[in-house]
């Protein structure tokens, strides 16, 4: 488990050039349970970069704390960070090949696995490679998902993962994670591209802010309870009965609804979810 508590962080003044820098959280709380994919959604600026680094201890808030299993992450003990691996937006990979770069990371994961790292490979159709730095970006995305999976950290971030991707690889991606999802992992999956990972995240978090001040959770709730609570379907425009939120589309009007009596679950329009929170309370 992973525990946010009363968490402050503001960007070092010297990014902005001014005497006083952006707050980005105040007072923030978040629990992150175990096996759970957790999709972080919102717009740019709320946030979730500097999240996703501060839950991996690359990042420290001004105030407040975060636990890993009940360990201070900012004391960057071995045994936890060994817990995590973090696969950011960008990165750069070294002019090494392949083997070279698993035998000079592999010792700090002490659960890696030569198996998934070869079985994500292949499902991702990877040879040999000689120079990661090579690579194109969809290519080192492929290559550097595939090592993060193989450490079998207990928790797994992932910032923007299908930037880059074509839609086959995205397919892929979908597959190689749904595969490596065990019940003591939790994996946080933050993106924009919210149709590449709907049918995989099972915990929504919405980052925002709703009156122009410090970012907050806007929703914190499971799949479940959200589809138990609402449908998201397709309406002619004089059909309102329990309509939340709506917006014209191609196919009549989205809408969000209240669940009436014995209507069957719909599947998450995570799209339509994410702009009728900028909007409406959920």
């Amino acid at each position: 488990m992973i525990e946010v508590k009363n968490i402050q962080y503001s960007y070092p003044i010297s990014v902005w050039r001014s005497k006083q820098s952006p707050r980005v959280f105040n007072n923030f709380f978040l629990t992150l349970e175990e096996n759970k994919i957790y999709g972080l959604l919102g717009k740019n600026g709320t946030g979730k970069t500097t999240l996703l680094n501060l839950l991996a201890g690359l990042n420290w808030g001004q105030k407040g704390s975060i636990h890993v299993d009940g360990e201070d992450i900012e004391k960057r003990e071995p045994s936890t960070l060994g817990k995590i691996f973090i696969v950011p937006e960008e990165f750069e990979l070294p002019n090494m090949s392949l083997e070279k770069f698993v035998k000079l990371n592999r010792p700090f994961y002490p659960n890696f696995s030569d198996e998934v790292l070869q079985r994500c490979l292949r499902d991702f159709e990877l040879d040999k490679i000689q120079d990661l730095s090579a690579l194109s970006m969809g290519t080192k995305k492929k290559v550097y998902m595939s090592f993060a999976l193989a450490t079998n950290t207990k928790y797994l971030f992932m910032d923007e993962p299908t930037n880059g991707l074509d839609t086959q690889s995205k397919s892929i991606f979908r597959k190689v994670m749904a595969q490596n999802m065990t019940e003591d992992r939790t994996i946080v999956i933050s993106t924009h591209q919210v149709h590449d990972v709907e049918q995989l995240i099972d915990h929504i978090l919405i980052l925002g802010s709703d009156d122009g001040s410090d970012n907050k959770l806007l929703m914190n709730k499971s799949v479940a309870e959200i589809t138990n609570e609402y449908s998201f379907e397709y309406r002619s425009a004089d059909d309102t009965d329990g309509v939340i939120y709506s917006e014209l589309s191609v196919k009549g009007n989205a809408v969000i609804a209240k669940r009436r009596g014995n209507q069957d679950e719909t599947q998450l329009n995570l799209e339509l979810l994410l702009n009728a929170i900028k909007t409406v309370q959920l």
